[in-house]
């Protein structure tokens, strides 16, 4: 692993700007290396690191939106309070920007591949191109697809294609991409994934083609049911060993950005994890409770104390409620009628803890710089599976087996942040005894299911996922925040506004994406797939 970022610093030199603008000139620079000369290789580990270390991009955003984690920092008021705070347009920005440059490296690795008789790292260009654009609509809706990363050739006002256009040709692409795979063929040789194994390529292009399937659970039923047994019977993930992750390297320069967020000091003593996530998991008398989160010792110094571990005594673990902040004014949290009271002073010369009895994310697992970055897991492709097995497609096993093994995995990928939190098979199975699927009907499966896959996508810090796999499904039910100057009506955002520069830079683009929307561009407009029901 660590050998495949240690390359990405020549590729970042060569590659430093995103592919939608300024392409042109990053690849005409006389004094850069040339095609020729440059092993796309280099450019697969970089298009992974990209596009996993997600940091600050999903945390004042999505990590809130689906109240996974709680602040009442302003800084994260757009994510808890959907409320403007500093940076906000920065952030809207940043994962267009960030995606397209990691699709960029993706694209043209695909090009030098086939340049240089590299089938298989080709192909596997086309798979991560797919996985990445499919971020970027998700989040945005109709973008530059088609004519998209084309600054090379002269594009630099890509046209905007329709999401629902989008979705058909990731599909195609998808299954032209996996069948031309070839386990006897030349292997990637920087692979963050997979380390070159074309087989686990497979399954991981096959799981991919399986979630963007389920995207179209709702606004087209029948050709999500095609895919998602087209994707079963192709052969989709069987294990956590098939997990795709990035273990990041904080000695080589690539650490991990959701780390690097969660230890500025405001950060770690103001964001916990929300009342919604912690009563739903204390309900369950879920036993990750006891890995994930943990509550500081008392004291303000403690609590701003980051090398300082907290209890992670499950019983004594409590979720902060959204939409609250410590201004002392009406919404300051001291004022609920359950603040549970601050934490003392630890010493004569400090100060009491105003949040010390909230739970915040683990030190053990979620504030190790080189620590891992999930993609696509095991654990999600079974919850997925289970859902489809309960609107009763042709994907094998039962929606039960599936939500067993679903629950299962979901537990024990925690072991990949540390070995400290390996959960037993024994134990998973005696909360899916104490917790079985609800098949009373198939609404109340598939509630119960992608709760599950919320609580997954929360405790491996995958929040984007979170929020598109919420925005799907509807689950688990949220209760909006209502705080003065919201910038959503008091409804939770259903997208992110396009780019800033956009209608400027690329005005003709721009206004076709805009006219798709029902509310404009905003975050309350909804995009194609995300149908209300």
């Amino acid at each position: 692993m660590k050998k495949g970022l240690l390359c990405l610093g020549l590729a970042s030199t060569l590659f430093a700007t995103s592919c939608t603008r300024n392409f042109d000139d990053i690849n005409s620079n006389p004094t850069a290396v040339s095609g020729s000369q440059y092993d796309p290789n280099y450019l697969l580990s970089r298009a992974q690191y990209s596009y996993a270390n997600t940091g600050y991009s999903q945390l004042l955003f999505q990590s809130m939106w689906v109240q996974l984690l709680s602040s009442t920092f302003n800084y994260y008021s757009n994510g808890d309070k959907y409320v403007a705070s500093s940076g906000q347009i920065g952030y809207q920005d940043r994962i267009w920007n960030e995606d397209y440059q990691a699709a960029s490296y993706a694209y043209e690795m695909d090009t030098l591949a086939q340049q240089k008789s590299l089938p298989n790292l080709s192909n596997i260009g086309k798979i991560m191109n797919v996985l990445i654009m499919q971020h970027i609509t998700d989040c945005y809706g109709d973008v530059p697809y088609s004519e998209a990363l084309k600054g090379k050739s002269g594009t630099f006002t890509p046209a905007y294609d329709s999401q629902e256009s989008i979705y058909t040709s990731m599909l195609t692409e998808l299954q032209t991409a996996i069948s031309a795979l070839d386990e006897s063929g030349t292997k990637p040789t920087a692979d963050l994934f997979y380390s070159g194994d074309i087989a686990k390529w497979k399954k991981f292009g096959y799981s991919l083609m399986l979630r963007t399937a389920m995207r179209l659970s709702k606004v087209n039923p029948t050709l999500a049911q095609t895919w998602a047994e087209k994707a079963v019977t192709g052969g989709v993930f069987t294990s956590t060993a098939d997990d795709a992750v990035v273990i990041c390297d904080n000695s080589g320069g690539f650490s991990n950005a959701t780390t690097n967020a969660l230890m500025v000091q405001d950060d770690y003593r103001e964001v916990k994890w929300s009342k919604t996530f912690i009563d739903y998991m204390r309900k369950m008398n879920d036993p990750r409770l006891e890995y994930i989160a943990e509550i500081a010792p008392n004291g303000l110094a403690a609590n701003n104390n980051t090398a300082l571990a907290g209890s992670t005594d499950s019983s004594i673990q409590l979720g902060m409620p959204n939409g609250y902040d410590l201004n002392g004014g009406t919404t300051d949290i001291t004022t609920r009628s359950d603040y549970p009271g601050a934490t003392a002073a630890a010493t004569t010369d400090d100060s009491p803890a105003p949040l010390g009895k909230y739970s915040r994310p683990t030190n053990s697992l979620y504030r190790n710089y080189s620590g891992p970055e999930f993609v696509l897991t095991y654990a999600e492709t079974e919850l997925l599976l289970a859902e489809a097995a309960a609107r009763g497609w042709s994907v094998g096993g039962t929606a039960t087996s599936h939500y067993a093994a679903g629950v299962t995995a979901s537990m024990q990928s925690l072991a990949t942040f540390s070995s400290d939190a390996s959960i037993s098979t024994a134990t998973a199975t005696l909360f899916i005894a104490a917790n079985p699927l609800d098949v009373t009907s198939a609404t109340a499966s598939i509630k119960q299911i992608n709760e599950q896959l919320w609580v997954t996508e929360g405790t491996l810090m995958n929040f984007i996922e979170a929020w598109n796999n919420w925005r799907r499904s509807g689950y688990p039910v949220l209760t909006p925040v209502v705080y003065t100057g919201n910038f959503t009506g008091g409804t939770i955002p259903r997208r992110i506004p396009y780019q800033s520069t956009e209608n400027s830079t690329n005005p003709s683009g721009y206004a076709s994406g805009v006219s798709s929307l029902s509310n404009g561009d905003t975050y309350t407009s909804r995009i194609w797939w995300d149908v209300a029901q």
